[in-house]
């Protein structure tokens, strides 16, 4: 089982910072793939940024230049720094890990999710 926890989220005035965090724990082979994506009220979850384990970035447009993506293959740890933010960037947010997990001669594809945070941009 692969346990995926968020924090880090909360409120933050409209051009302020925040940083997530994220921790990937339980039984697996390894990660290929950290992530977060968002969703705002009455629309769909969107892509944020992803980071590969060779550290491979993409980020969504609306994101680019103003918030960087780090991940810790060591720790199993994926960050979202977050500035500049504004009224368009308040939703839950919620980290993604893919990787592989189960016995090294027989792999199996995995992918899970956080629960969420919260992130608020209001003055």
């Amino acid at each position: 089982q692969v346990r995926v926890e968020e924090s880090g989220g909360g409120l933050v005035q409209p051009g302020g910072s925040l940083r997530l965090s994220c921790a990937a724990s339980g039984s697996f082979l390894g990660i290929t793939v950290m992530g977060w994506y968002r969703q705002a009220p009455g629309k769909q979850r969107e892509l944020v940024a992803t980071i590969s384990h060779g550290g491979t970035t993409n980020y969504a447009g609306s994101v680019k230049g103003r918030f960087t993506i780090s991940r810790d293959n060591a720790e199993n740890t994926v960050e979202l720094e977050m500035n500049n933010l504004n009224p368009e960037d308040e939703a839950v947010y919620y980290c993604y890990v893919r990787g592989l997990r189960g016995q090294r001669d027989a792999p199996r594809p995995y992918e899970n999710w956080g629960q969420g945070t919260q992130v608020t941009i209001s003055s």
